[in-house]
């Protein structure tokens, strides 16, 4: 990635002038509920007037087929598939690599492509999850994928797909892991796919250029719309034969869409752009955890790039009192009843929203020091603590 920043540097824009292209400035709110809040750009929109008007549904669109063309370089892949969301560019790229029932996918049981997809596993490809939970509590290993693959031929559906993500809830999975659970998925003959729709995020905190990870897997999807900022869309990668096949599958699921051009010229832009200012909302982030850390609140999930998982408990307040007092202050963090939430940062929240959270919360912590009586929150309120999650 650093080559790709330096080749693309005349293009690049600083968080400044990249915000100052934003709509409806003076009552701008600030959304940390997801990465997927960020709003389309006056320069985006410019760019979308000069993209080509062709049919994507025949590949007839210049500008879809330069960006296709461009991610399936960076992913080292030899073809890429432009699609409208996450959910659609994993679900054909598990439906393309499962064949034939009864058959089977081995994930982690946090993954996206098991529990926010509505179920589209068994739906689009009649194949049953195997979901593990890594024993290390943070990925998972080529000793949980060896332990819980099924290979009983008579009485199970066997498992013919192993699905990674990365990163997940914000944290990132080994190379030098993925790189032996596929030379293990090779010899067993498993096809191996992967949900990224983070790795940029992954390879920016890392160094490690996207191409070494998406070279170890069969199929690769990439979000458009979470960090990289794009309006919207997600992208496919992966052999030539198998994109042709997913791009009949998409048009199947009713996901072949017609002038598409200017979605695509947005993304390409975002990639371009606002990729390399990763690492900065990553140190936001960090910073924003340690402080958090510091009023007294704990970290439940390791804050590696741009999430913060964290649980108040030891400090007396709620999210809700949190939600309640950054929403007087135009910034907004998933609401509940309990005591653990997440925050995602993105390229559009600045150094003055990390301040103002972290003044606030100082604040609330203070204020609680004073009240003392202890806060109780039932089983079933405590369950509900990532509202945020599905995106």
């Amino acid at each position: 990635m650093l080559a790709i920043s330096k080749r693309f540097s005349p293009l690049l824009l600083s968080h400044r002038r990249l915000f100052q292209t934003m709509p409806h400035q003076q009552q701008k709110v600030y959304d940390l509920q997801s990465d997927t809040a960020t709003e389309p750009t006056d320069a985006m929109f410019d760019l979308m007037k000069s993209a080509s008007r062709g049919d994507d549904v025949f590949a007839e669109d210049t500008t879809i087929n330069q960006l296709e063309s461009y991610v399936a370089q960076l992913l080292g892949q030899e073809a890429a598939l432009f699609c409208v969301s996450g959910c659609m560019t994993n679900q054909l790229g598990l439906r393309v690599l499962l064949t034939q029932p009864p058959h089977s996918v081995l994930c982690d049981s946090r993954s996206h492509v098991f529990n926010y997809e509505c179920g589209g596993i068994a739906y689009h490809s009649q194949a049953s999850v195997s979901p593990v939970i890594p024993k290390n509590g943070h990925h998972l290993t080529l000793a949980d994928v060896a332990s819980n693959l099924i290979t009983d031929t008579l009485c199970s559906p066997v498992t013919k797909v192993v699905s990674l993500e990365n990163t997940l809830n914000g944290t990132i999975m080994p190379l030098d892991e993925i790189k032996r659970i596929r030379q293990f998925t090779k010899e067993k003959g498993l096809a191996l796919h992967l949900d990224g729709a983070r790795l940029w995020n992954a390879s920016e905190a890392t160094g490690i250029p996207l191409h070494e990870y998406g070279s170890q897997f069969d199929t690769i999807s990439v979000c458009l719309s979470k960090g990289v900022g794009a309006p919207i869309g997600s992208m496919l990668a992966g052999s030539k034969e198998n994109m042709q096949r997913a791009r009949q599958l998409r048009k199947l699921m009713g996901g072949g869409w017609r002038q598409a051009g200017l979605l695509a010229a947005a993304a390409h832009h975002c990639i371009d752009t606002i990729v390399p200012t990763m690492s900065q909302t990553h140190a936001l982030a960090k910073q924003l955890a340690a402080s958090f850390e510091s009023l007294g609140m704990q970290l439940t999930t390791p804050c590696e790039t741009n999430m913060v998982f964290v649980d108040t408990a030891r400090t007396g307040i709620t999210v809700d009192d949190l939600y309640q007092a950054l929403k007087q202050k135009n910034i907004l963090i998933g609401p509940g009843p309990g005591t653990q939430t997440r925050i995602v940062l993105h390229y559009q929240i600045t150094q003055h929203v990390i301040d103002t959270m972290v003044q606030v919360a100082t604040e609330l912590v203070e204020k609680r020091k004073l009240d003392p009586t202890p806060i109780v929150i039932n089983q079933q309120q405590q369950q509900s603590v990532y509202p945020s999650s599905l995106k």
